[in-house]
């Protein structure tokens, strides 16, 4: 019997998501960043700063940044490490991670980048300082495989950061849902020329756990003193695991 699993609202084939999910971001990757500005109204750069000052990463560290898409946590976590550390970017969507290591490219910042599935991470044990994943945990079929991935591939006392959208305030949802549902794909369709992506972004958010199931899955994971900061009413969270 085949596996099933969630695209969006849709029940797929395990083995279909990955390559429906890659269509997603292929079809909208040249206008992607626009997108986040608008449909976030730029929160999403505030968002993503706040990872990075809760990171707190060190000249001299080793960062993998997972789904890094256009590369904004990478660009800002290779200016903290300097010369002496490394950041190192990958993503399961090779159009996306070109676009992503053209921008760091044009900010002078010489980076790796690898095309690679977040499940199946091409590092050995106790690689790096800090991973962080920025708006892509959501779309990995086997969430708790991916985590369990990033824990190997930290050091003890290496800490993993989670940015995602996640559940927001019951006071919020109504609005939330309209802006959503409406909003988006509308969005999606006039800049994107894609109102399905934008859809399926919204359904994709709704099926992703909410904070304290995200918890207990980095938990499980086999991190440590897991921290949730709700960002937004709980529009989107930070989930902070440490590697004891």
């Amino acid at each position: 019997m085949t596996r099933t699993t969630d695209f969006g609202f849709e029940q797929v084939g395990e083995d279909d998501k990955a390559g429906r999910v890659a269509a997603v971001f292929d079809q909208v990757a040249g206008r992607y960043d626009l997108m986040n500005d608008l449909m976030s109204f730029g929160l999403h750069r505030f968002w993503k700063a706040f990872v990075v000052a809760l990171a707190r990463v060190r000249p001299g560290e080793q960062v993998l940044d997972i789904a890094s898409g256009t590369g904004d946590l990478a660009r800002a976590l290779a200016r903290r490490v300097g010369r002496r550390g490394g950041v190192c970017m990958t993503d399961i969507n090779g159009v996306m991670l070109a676009h992503g290591r053209a921008r760091l490219d044009d900010a002078g910042l010489l980076v790796p980048a690898i095309q690679c599935d977040a499940e199946r991470l091409p590092f050995p044990d106790a690689s790096f300082d800090c991973v962080t994943v920025g708006f892509g945990l959501r779309n990995m079929t086997h969430k708790e495989i991916a985590l369990g991935e990033m824990t190997r591939v930290l050091r003890r006392g290496g800490r993993l950061f989670v940015l995602e959208f996640s559940r927001a305030r019951k006071a919020l949802a109504p609005l939330y849902d309209l802006y959503s549902f409406k909003v988006l794909p509308w969005l999606g369709a006039r800049v994107a020329g894609d109102a399905q992506a934008y859809r399926y972004l919204a359904e994709s958010i709704r099926q992703h756990p909410d904070q304290a199931t995200l918890a207990t899955m980095m938990q499980d994971a086999g991190l440590s003193e897991v921290d949730v900061f709700n960002l937004a009413g709980g529009v989107v969270a930070v989930h902070r695991g440490l590697r004891l």
